[in-house]
C-alpha cells in the first residue's frame, strides 16, 4: 500500500511541475534561526526523491540555503497533503539551469540560462509524510 501512495504522491507533484501556477510551499531556516515558509513553483521533479525550483541568487531562499541547507516542502489541497523533509542546494551549472527553466521565466531572467542572477534550487527528500486517498504513510528514502 505505501508504494501505491508514494506513486500517487509523485503523480500529484509531477502534475504541478513545469508551470508557473503549480505552487507548493517550501520552508527554510532564516538568518535568525526561525522557520520561514513561502510558496514557489515546481520546475521539475523525480517522484518524491527530488524537486527543483527556479530562484534568483539574491533571493532570500538562496541566501538562507547558503547558511542552513535543511528544508521542507509541502504540496497540499483539501484532498491530499504531501510533506517532504530533506536538504536543499543551489545549482548554477548552465546546462542544469537551462533544463530546469520554467516557461515564461525569461521575463524574470532575461538572460535565460546565462542570466547571472538565475539559479536552480534542488530539494532532495530524506523523509516523507504522505496523506493521499484518505491513507497516510511515512518513511525515509
Amino acid at each position: 500500500m505505501s508504494k501505491e501512495i508514494i506513486t500517487k504522491a509523485a503523480g500529484i507533484i509531477a502534475g504541478k511541475a513545469g508551470e508557473m501556477s503549480g505552487y507548493c510551499t517550501i520552508a527554510l531556516i532564516d538568518e535568525e534561526g526561525y522557520p520561514t515558509a513561502s510558496t514557489i513553483s515546481i520546475s521539475k521533479s523525480k517522484g518524491i526523491e527530488w524537486l527543483t525550483f527556479c530562484v534568483s541568487l539574491d533571493d532570500n531562499k538562496a541566501r538562507r540555503i547558503g547558511k542552513c541547507n535543511r528544508a521542507s516542502v509541502c504540496v497540499s489541497s483539501l484532498e491530499y497533503n504531501i510533506t517532504l523533509v530533506g536538504t536543499a542546494e543551489i545549482i548554477t551549472d548552465r546546462e542544469i539551469k537551462k533544463e530546469m527553466m520554467l516557461p515564461g521565466a525569461c521575463e524574470i531572467w532575461p538572460g535565460g540560462a546565462d542570466d547571472p542572477d538565475y539559479c536552480v534550487l534542488r530539494f532532495t527528500t530524506r523523509r516523507y509524510n504522505l496523506y493521499v486517498d484518505e491513507q497516510q504513510v511515512a518513511g525515509t528514502l
